[in-house]
């Protein structure tokens, strides 16, 4: 079987031979070149054709979101950004890299080690079989006109690889009548509050990471931290949100499963379901459980996905009741709101 052949790019030095090393390390991965900018980064692209790029947010002459800005229209290599807790990771996905890192901070041999063989290379071999998105995101805004949003009503998403860009592509289109919103978006803790605050800043409805006991308004898109579990709640005036440590499910912390799951028990017919890209299956018991339930369900499909994974998971067990591209999600959303008689 043939190798995943990678190119690591970082200035460190050592970083450089740790990553090499720890990428070595599976069999089915291999190195084929370290660049220590980005330009010996542009001469390793031509000459050795990697399947998948390794990259620093942080580089000496040329940053590592401006090199992804430039690299993608020519060569459509997925990239992996590489990054210590730094809201310009964001960036470099809306330019068309496909995941990041978390670069720990104690930057021993043995816990970049552990790094390496714990996460990287999962999200290397993720990398491997994405859809570069190579066109910037598409702001897609739906129709217009009060929708039906009472307060009984209740959206939620999840997404892993690829999705912060889908997630934002979706809820920039939600205006200040939509329901309260609940995403799940697999993410390493800090890095959720860093994205919260950032679609906050390019939507019109209120984006904040979730607290233990927020609840879900109207206008409001709640997302859940890294490393917890959120649930939705009935309560007596609407849904509130429990955001508490717990057990990977699914192999996620925070799990699309448990989000999607407690929404099926405390909303039934009244939820709307949307499940976007990733990889894994993590989502698709959850959206069967909603369907069941009475809810509307959604999934993207394959050509507009970076990674066909947890939608395909999700349409084949069948809880997905409509499968439709990114840009015509909003438009499916607003319409259930302001047509679509609430299920019962």
């Amino acid at each position: 079987m043939r190798k995943i052949r990678v190119l690591v790019v970082d200035d460190s030095r050592m970083f450089r031979e740790v990553l090499t090393d720890g990428i070595n390390s599976d069999p089915s991965l291999e190195v084929v070149a370290a660049a220590a900018d980005v330009y010996e980064a542009r001469d390793a692209i031509i000459k050795y054709r990697p399947d998948v790029m390794t990259l620093d947010v942080e580089m000496p002459g040329m940053s590592g979101i401006e090199f992804v800005r430039r690299l993608l229209p020519q060569y459509t290599i997925p990239v992996v950004m590489v990054s210590s807790l730094n809201e310009a990771v964001f960036d470099a996905m809306a330019a068309g890299a496909v995941d990041f890192v978390n670069k720990p901070q104690l930057q021993s041999p043995e816990s970049l080690e552990l790094f390496v063989k714990n996460e990287l290379n999962a999200k290397i071999k993720i990398a491997s079989i994405a859809n570069v998105p190579v066109k910037p995101r598409k702001t897609v805004r739906s129709g217009g006109g009060q929708v039906n949003a009472s307060d009984s009503r209740i959206i939620a998403i999840g997404a892993s690889t690829g999705g912060t860009e889908a997630t934002l592509s979706v809820i920039s289109s939600f205006t200040k009548d939509y329901p309260g919103t609940v995403v799940v978006q697999h993410m390493p803790a800090g890095f959720t509050k860093m994205y919260a605050e950032r679609l906050d800043r390019e939507c019109e409805v209120t984006v904040r990471e979730a607290k233990d006991g927020d609840t879900v308004e109207r206008g409001t898109v709640l997302i859940a931290p890294g490393e917890l579990q959120m649930r939705v709640v009935k309560t007596a005036d609407g849904y509130a949100v429990t955001c508490q440590e717990g057990p990977k499910v699914s192999g996620h912390c925070p799990s699309v499963d448990v989000m999607f799951e407690s929404v099926s028990r405390a909303a039934g017919h009244n939820a709307i379901g949307v499940i976007l890209t990733g990889m894994g299956a993590d989502g698709a018991e959850g959206l069967l459980k909603m369907r069941k339930a009475g809810a509307f369900t959604i999934g993207e499909n394959e050509r507009s996905c970076v990674v066909y994974g947890m939608p395909k998971v999700a349409k084949d067990k069948g809880g997905v009741e409509d499968e439709l591209s990114l840009d015509d999600i909003p438009q499916k959303i607003h319409e259930i709101l302001k047509y679509s008689e609430i299920r019962h």
